[in-house]
């Protein structure tokens, strides 16, 4: 079960702004990519046919979300095209009036991964040929594994054919390629190597036909004989291997299936899509910056202003007044005879080098001639994370310049030692939020979607710089989660499948309530101190400790954490870390390290000691995009047995990252996060705290800076 301040709402975000790409015929408006064909995606959710894959991938990028039903089956999928030749899926699937152990009621829920890879794409003469695993990392359910190819024939015509193994070798089987070990599904969660591509083989295929330029027809032979659900259930009865559909695509790429399939069944399906890289407002909707202002050649040695302090009051307050119509607070300004330092909040723009331009060209205007060295200090919470050094004559004589070439003339460098002091005027600082929240829980065995509506009100003060107390408190206002039933049946003290016996004890939480100090004990040097109300879950006290040179793409940190459990009605009071379970440790901890493959990727290693106790190690990788997208996947192997985890035998999750700014066009630095984990267990379970020190530095560093420079004059 994973519960989270963000609702999964992916597809009713995407149905509005859904973006794919195709060939002319198919290319919506909104895409840029017209040579690249939005396939038909199967009831897998995946490029196919009916419920046959084919060699297919989706435009690089592309995020999909599919929900289909035929029978006694639904399936819901989320599909992420990670690469150009790589799509990988996580699936949550109902059979109904099953006796399958494990059904509630007859209905048997199901949660798998898919990984599809293409080794050739296609040519004047070569199909595209790829190699998939279905249902690797799971129950085996819907295990199978598959070879297939695809070829444009005629204009709009594809054939494909493949062969497969496992549920897609279980129908006429043409030969074999030895044994297939029986289905151990043991506590699901966990790849069965011996069984790929083992076992019964068969043939199967189909031929699709681009009929219009919104009507895509499809006829399908299928290998599967679909054994289980016509043997373990009621409800479906499999009379043919052939069946027929169609896609009718709609204007903004989404997709509505029809089917007629396997001889006794009508099925229906849609698909909804869309992809990071197009936003669904090219360019965003925000104001124009205003133009740069070159200097006047007979005022640039004029040095009169620096001995008349009204002068430099009123540049300040010039400047000050200018950059928050902008969403852009000035902390601190230090003038000298030829160099300007400000200090700024950027509270509006999701790509910190837009913030950096626009207070560029603001200081232009504001700051007298003889100036020409601008030092431009962005800072989150009080903390100068670099400082960006451009010179005035580049910024006056590149104005009209693509991007790149101011950016060859900026230095990005360490803040320490060239931060002005804060204005007097400035601290403390109070802000306030009432808004509404949604809150979910996935996959609770005897509910797959749980759901909490209310109101929470948040506030901080920023006592000083880098010196936060903040909080949260929610008012429940109605839902279903309270209604998750808490089982003991747990080996590992129970640090997160407690988790209902928060939810049912109170319909108003104090969330978190938190003092937090952050700094730069010295260069390439941050810390954190949060001390309080944690989360929902935990009280005590958290220190981080980040190494992170303003030029590197690594980054190494170590985190320390006292907690003691919170009363379940999550009010002031503190609990015993005894469970039914065994007793939860006082301390837990990791080391980090953080790296910028490149190429969009990001991956972060912790290493240390859980909530519960056992020790390992969590990998993360994301692919990120400019605009602030990111899609990833982690996993957390401990010393934990797999029977001692229980069902899913490890952690593992999906985290997706929409930027508001990328949805609605506007400016913005908020984004909707949302975890989804197959099933929540107490193993590998970490602490979650807010502020941890990556998170809040690295937008401001060099690599990241480079990623969208091509904001800089927007």
């Amino acid at each position: 079960m994973q519960t989270t301040a963000m609702a999964l709402v992916v597809c009713s975000i995407s149905a509005g702004t859904a973006s794919a790409q195709g060939q002319e015929r198919l290319s919506p408006p909104l895409l840029q990519y017209p040579q690249d064909r939005v396939p038909s995606f199967n009831a897998y959710g995946l490029p196919g046919l009916v419920d046959m894959p084919t060699a297919e991938m989706a435009p690089d990028a592309s995020f999909g979300a599919t929900v289909s039903h035929f029978g006694t089956t639904t399936r819901a999928t989320l599909s992420f095209q990670v690469l150009p030749r790589v799509i990988g899926s996580f699936r949550y699937s109902l059979l109904e009036n099953s006796n399958l152990p494990g059904n509630r009621d007859g209905d048997y829920y199901d949660r798998s991964f898919d990984l599809r890879f293409q080794l050739l794409k296609e040519g004047t003469y070569l199909p595209d040929l790829s190699v998939g695993l279905q249902d690797f990392i799971g129950t085996g359910l819907y295990g199978a594994e598959y070879v297939v190819a695809t070829k444009e024939i005629f204009p709009g015509v594809r054939v494909t054919g493949g062969v497969g193994w496992g549920r897609l070798g279980s129908y006429q089987s043409f030969g074999s390629t030895g044994t297939r070990p029986s289905n151990d599904v043991g506590r699901g969660g966990t790849a069965d190597y011996e069984r790929f591509f083992r076992g019964d083989a068969a043939a199967f295929g189909g031929l699709s036909w681009d009929m219009t330029d919104n009507l895509r027809m499809k006829v399908e032979y299928s290998s599967d004989d679909y054994e289980l659900e016509t043997t373990r259930a009621t409800g479906f009865d499999r009379k043919s291997p052939w069946s027929v559909g169609g896609d009718y695509v709609f204007r903004n790429g989404n997709q509505l299936s029809l089917y007629y399939a396997y001889g006794s069944e009508i099925g229906a399906q849609f698909t909804v899509l869309t992809n990071p890289r197009t936003a669904p407002v090219p360019g965003g909707n925000e104001t124009a910056p205003v133009p740069v202002s070159p200097r006047r050649a007979d005022q640039a040695a004029d040095l009169g202003w620096t001995t008349q302090p009204a002068r430099q009051t009123q540049v300040r307050e010039a400047l000050g007044e200018a950059l928050d119509d902008q969403g852009i607070t000035l902390e601190g300004l230090s003038l000298e005879a030829d160099r300007a330092t400000a200090r700024i909040i950027n509270r509006r723009y999701n790509a910190a080098p837009q913030a950096i331009g626009r207070t560029a060209r603001l200081m232009s205007r504001a700051l007298p001639d003889s100036i020409s060295e601008f030092v431009i200090v962005p800072t989150t919470g009080g903390v100068p994370a670099s400082a960006v050094v451009i010179r005035r004559g580049d910024l006056e004589r590149l104005e009209f310049d693509a991007a790149d070439a101011i950016y060859d003339r900026v230095a990005v460098v360490d803040a320490v030692g060239r931060t002005p002091p804060v204005f007097a005027d400035q601290y403390p600082k109070f802000n306030w939020s009432l808004a509404p929240y949604f809150r979910y829980s996935a996959f609770d065995p005897d509910d797959p979607l749980r759901t909490d509506y209310g109101a929470r009100l948040s506030a901080s003060l920023e006592i000083a710089p880098g010196l936060e107390l903040a909080g949260a408190v929610s008012q429940r206002l109605g839902g279903t989660i309270d209604e998750a039933t808490y089982s003991a049946d747990t080996q590992l003290p129970a640090v997160r499948t407690a988790a209902p016996l928060y939810a049912r004890e109170s319909d108003t939480s104090l969330d978190r309530l938190t003092l937090a100090h952050y700094g730069r004990p010295g260069k390439d040097l941050y810390s954190r101190v949060t001390a309080g109300y944690l989360e929902r879950m935990y009280a005590g006290v958290s220190g981080e400790l980040l190494w992170k040179p303003v030029d590197s793409r690594l980054g190494l940190g170590a985190e320390l954490n006292y907690v003691r459990r919170r009363d379940f009605d999550q009010g002031f009071g503190i609990q015993s870390n005894m469970t039914p379970s065994g007793e939860i440790p006082e301390f837990n901890g990791h080391v980090s390290a953080y790296y910028d493959l490149g190429y969009g990727f990001h991956t972060q290693l912790d290493v240390g000691s859980y909530l519960a106790g056992d020790v390992g190690a969590t990998l993360s990788v994301n692919r990120e995009f400019a605009n602030g997208w990111r899609v990833g996947a982690y996993a957390t192997k401990t010393d934990v047995s797999a029977d001692e985890f229980g069902e899913g035998s490890f952690d593992k999750g999906i985290r997706i990252s929409i930027p508001l700014n990328w949805a609605l066009g506007s400016p913005s630095r908020r984004a909707e996060n949302i975890t989804i984990s197959p099933i929540t267990r107490d193993g590998g379970a970490k602490l979650g705290v807010g502020g941890r020190l990556y998170g809040r530095v690295r937008s401001d560093h060099q690599p990241e800076m480079a990623k969208t420079w091509g904001r800089f004059w927007r």
